[in-house]
């Protein structure tokens, strides 16, 4: 796609001057924060106070707009379905299907257009009716535009065909007609109302052929003096041959009578048929295709491409698609008269009928104040097969970068960003990529919301995502001292050394209180618990509880007495396990061996053998007593150990 040939526009922020005041800014994936800064020459400091804010920047703040998140939430699930359907079908199937699909996106623009109508009349605020009324004009034009494309590029209708869609399209975006003719048929006399000959005349000029044929029967009926003209003018009306849909007729056939329904009108306004009611010779005049009428009539038909569609009508029914182009151009440049410049909607309509699609995305993209439009319209294109050739220079084509561009918008909002994963999923060339990026931003605010992103990582096996998940939930958890939750998290990254540092806090947080807290995440540990040896120890020792809690006295102390063995456990831990085995050795029955009371000896002298051990306990009463204690409660288990190990062998 070209360079843009405008320059972008200036925003400026409140309070703010850039030309005495330095800037600094941060760029993020959906916005911008930019405040104040003080980074200036020594010479030029100006010490006057400046602007106390950081401003937050949004490049897309459509986003945030109520009625365009419920564009964004209903044109989901289409875009979704569109490319589930792997079933492509061929020939007139396909064009069926794709066209049923660009119909679903109009209803949802019209869905949101009546949405935004009805907000802009209920509500009391002039700056939001003014909001409203300006987003009803834009969701107006997007579906002309829509419409139109659908017509030129996705239905591609042959001659005759073409002029009838080209019609439909004219008259359910014009629709000022609806208004007044309610107002006239509400009158008491129809056809003396100010507007009644109005009324005919946009009918015909819309094509509308019964409707103006129902209003002349009023005249008729009320002006007895014109039944003659009125009856003349409903035959030819009735008569006039038009191209249908289903028609089975050939286009030669179809121009040799509209070519004989034309002598015969000219017949009559030559005859001065109607030459004693101007309203009726300035409709038979239209139906001749006569452009000075016609255009005399622009301020009924409001817009060039009305007048563009009654003049292929009444002048060249049978137009083919290379055709149109040049009918628009001259159009355009006939109902403009010079008196005025074409808008963006002219430029973006006049491209279409080009059929220079590339123009129209990018008329489009520079027009609309989002992606949405151009990103799904090019996505419906693209299975079109209207867009193969068109690759970027960068490497990703056009569809791709534009559904890039527009789900790395709805990545900023808190809640569209689910909706963005989908369209980054069918990015193949770079998806993937943009998605990793993003979904590392978004913030976790709930556990609910983290589970949420994890478990789409997760279904995308995006491993290195999961694991910063985890750690940053696990970070929180420990900051809310809730060991349990920030165990979880670290078991689920396979973080072996968070895991252990967790350990850790469970185990200070027992010698402290003399409980565990989150009994049933540390019971349910499972082969989680071999993820670091502290875990691992965490989770016997609690094991070691739970036999004691159960009177499984002899495999609570084996157990014991590996954790001391092994060497796993902390050496800031091993006094309290050697305190868990003071109740043990004071039993009544020997539970410790001789052998196994010798190693619980080996243990304690390895506990209290260091000097600043040494140190610690001399200056401690409490901790000289406990070891006293184990000293003498080892002796005698021993004794007891050798008394009964000794009966044993003898008897």
């Amino acid at each position: 796609m070209e360079e843009v040939d405008e320059d972008p526009s200036v925003t400026l922020i409140p309070g703010v001057n850039s030309d005495k005041k330095q800037l600094c800014f941060a760029w993020g994936p959906g916005e911008m924060l930019m405040c104040e800064t003080l980074f200036r020459s020594a010479e030029n400091q100006d010490k006057s106070p400046g602007c106390p804010y950081v401003y937050i920047i949004r490049k897309d703040q459509d986003v945030y707009s109520q009625t365009l998140r419920k564009l964004f939430n209903e044109s989901h699930g289409i875009f979704v379905g569109l490319q589930k359907d792997e079933k492509e079908k061929a020939g007139k199937s396909r064009t069926a299907q794709l066209v049923r699909v660009s119909k679903n996106y109009r209803s949802v623009i019209r869905a949101c257009m009546e949405d935004s109508h009805q907000m802009a009349i209920s509500t009391r605020d002039p700056a939001m009716h003014l909001h409203h009324s300006t987003q009803v004009s834009i969701l107006s034009a997007m579906e002309l535009i829509w419409n139109l494309c659908e017509i030129m590029f996705i239905e591609a209708a042959p001659a005759g065909p073409l002029l009838c869609h080209l019609l439909d399209w004219v008259r359910l975006h014009v629709c000022d007609v609806d208004n007044m003719v309610c107002e006239v048929l509400r009158n008491e006399s129809p056809t003396k109302h100010e507007n009644f000959w109005n009324v005919v005349t946009i009918f015909v000029l819309q094509g509308r052929m019964d409707e103006a044929r129902q209003l002349l029967s009023k005249e008729a009926n009320a002006n007895p003096t014109s039944v003659n003209m009125c009856k003349i003018l409903d035959e030819l009306m009735k008569k006039m041959p038009v191209p249908s849909l289903n028609s089975i007729q050939t286009l030669t056939e179809l121009e040799l009578k509209w070519q004989h329904w034309h002598e015969e009108c000219q017949r009559f306004l030559k005859d001065g048929t109607f030459a004693s009611n101007p309203h009726m010779e300035t409709l038979c005049k239209i139906l001749l295709g006569d452009e000075k009428t016609i255009l005399e009539k622009k301020d009924l038909m409001t817009t060039w491409y009305h007048f563009l569609v009654t003049r292929l009508l009444y002048c060249h029914p049978t137009v083919k698609h290379v055709e149109l182009h040049v009918y628009a151009q001259s159009s355009l440049d006939l109902f403009l008269g010079g008196e005025s410049s074409p808008e963006p909607l002219d430029s973006i309509l006049l491209a279409a009928f080009e059929f220079d699609i590339h123009q129209v995305i990018k008329e489009c993209s520079i027009a609309l104040s989002n992606w949405w439009f151009v990103a799904h319209l090019t996505d419906l294109l693209d299975h079109c097969n209207l867009l193969q050739s068109h690759n970027l220079y960068f490497g990703s084509n056009m569809r791709e970068y534009l559904l890039l561009e527009y789900a790395s918008g709805l990545f900023s909002h808190h809640s569209l960003w689910q909706l963005a994963v989908d369209y980054f999923d069918h990015c193949p060339e770079y998806g993937r990529a943009y998605l990793e990026h993003h979904i590392e931003r978004i913030p976790l605010d709930t556990e609910r919301k983290a589970l949420k992103v994890l478990r789409i990582c997760e279904q995308r096996m995006m491993s290195e995502q999961v694991r910063s998940i985890c750690k940053i939930m696990a970070m929180k958890a420990v900051r809310n001292n809730r060991l349990g939750s920030a165990l979880s998290w670290s078991i689920r990254a396979k973080d072996a050394a968070f895991a252990t540092l967790i350990s850790d806090r469970f185990l200070k947080e027992y010698c402290e209180r003399g409980t565990f807290s989150d009994l049933d995440l540390i019971d349910n540990l499972g082969p989680s618990m071999l993820l670091s040896d502290r875990l691992t120890f965490l989770g016997k020792y609690r094991e070691f509880h739970r036999m004691y809690g159960e009177k499984q006295f002899f495999a609570a102390a084996k157990l014991l007495l590996m954790l001391m063995t092994a060497r796993i456990a902390p050496c800031s831990f091993w006094m309290t396990l050697l305190t868990d085995a003071l109740p043990l050795l004071e039993q009544k029955e020997v539970i410790f061996s001789a052998d196994q009371t010798y190693e619980l000896m080996k243990c304690l002298e390895d506990v209290t053998a260091t000097e600043s051990k040494k140190q610690k306990f001399q200056d401690d009463d409490a901790e000289m007593m406990k070891v006293e204690m184990l000293r003498l409660a080892m002796a005698r288990n021993l004794a007891k150990a050798i008394v009964k190990e000794g009966t044993v062998e003898e008897s």
